[in-house]
């Protein structure tokens, strides 16, 4: 059976190529994308929308419905334009095609979700790979809604490694860390993908560079090589790789989830979310003391097989060139 997806998303570069990614397999009719839900994150809302369409045309993929996300009255972090560019695409944006949808006339984020989820009850996974806001808005309107997704799969939280918005806290988790904490009681079965396994993910410039030789009038693998060269600068700078001329790629683990299962390793747990602290405000937290446990919330990645994720990740990003150079 072919799975029925939301992704939601707010790119943000790492985003773009999970997109891409999943627009691979979208493209082999391994899935059928419902919708793409944009949230304000790694840049604001109005910026994640258009990146999302803009990938959506380039890729030649227009049947797609895109949803807006809300701007948040406050929120603990800033966006992160510092590494991912204004507009969340390496300030590429102004060199490609406009995206083929209004952010004004598409329809609200939490109501392409609380819609999907009760016309296909038990049958759409979402991923998501932003702040989970959409999700917490969709809750707070359809109380139990999210309990009607086949399974949620978060990139999110970090447990043994530092945080990148703070010495514990990572972006997505503490962005909007109420809706984290509303999202993950919404459950037993939370699927969490942290740093803890992303921080291993570095996609450099010589993974693209096969498709560059192969394909040098495609402005998608041109669109794509510039992002990692802007994502590299910016990740060096911020020292994100270990001096690894790359960027880490952090939410594509969330796609390799999904078709790759086998190159990634869990424990179950009570995922703890920290709201309140001085310093600790978005901290993500397990109990891995021997005690009785009375409950449970997550499955949480705690480690994966980097060499070949990358791999597949590279040849599926190859096979959906492939398919948008030859239509």
């Amino acid at each position: 059976m072919v799975r029925k997806l939301i992704l939601d998303t707010d790119p943000g570069g790492d985003d773009i190529f999970s997109i891409l990614w999943l627009l691979s397999f979208l493209k082999q009719k391994n899935i059928d994308l419902l919708a793409i839900t944009t949230a304000a994150g790694n840049v604001p809302a109005r910026n994640t929308f258009n990146a999302a369409c803009q990938i959506l045309r380039l890729s030649e993929v227009d049947d797609i419905v895109v949803g807006r996300g809300v701007a948040l009255p406050e929120q603990l972090f800033s966006h992160a334009s510092h590494i991912h560019g204004s507009d969340g695409m390496g300030n590429l944006s102004q060199t490609l095609p406009p995206g083929r949808r209004r952010f004004a006339d598409s329809p609200p984020s939490e109501k392409l979700i609380i819609d999907l989820l009760n016309r296909y009850p038990d049958e759409v996974t979402i991923v998501g790979i932003a702040p989970l806001t959409n999700l917490a808005i969709a809750e707070n309107q359809a109380p139990g809604i999210l309990k009607k997704a086949k399974e949620i799969v978060i990139m999110g939280g970090a447990f043994n490694v530092p945080g990148n918005v703070t010495p514990v806290a990572e972006f997505n988790i503490a962005f909007n860390v109420k809706a984290a904490q509303q999202v993950f009681a919404s459950r037993s079965d939370m699927v969490m993908l942290p740093l803890d396994v992303t921080r291993q993910l570095v996609f450099t410039s010589e993974m693209i560079a096969d498709l560059v030789a192969d394909y040098p009038d495609s402005k998608l693998v041109e669109f794509m090589a510039k992002l990692v060269e802007f994502l590299t600068r910016t990740s060096l700078e911020h020292r994100e790789t270990k001096g690894e001329r790359g960027f880490l790629i952090h939410d594509a683990v969330a796609i390799a989830y999904l078709f790759y299962p086998e190159l990634l390793t869990f424990k179950r747990g009570q995922v703890m979310i920290e709201t309140q602290g001085k310093f600790t405000t978005g901290q993500t937290l397990l109990d891995n003391r021997h005690g009785v446990k009375m409950g449970f919330n997550a499955w949480v990645a705690t480690a994966v097989d980097a060499h070949n994720l990358m791999a597949c990740l590279v040849q599926d990003l190859t096979s959906l060139i492939e398919r948008v150079h030859h239509n």
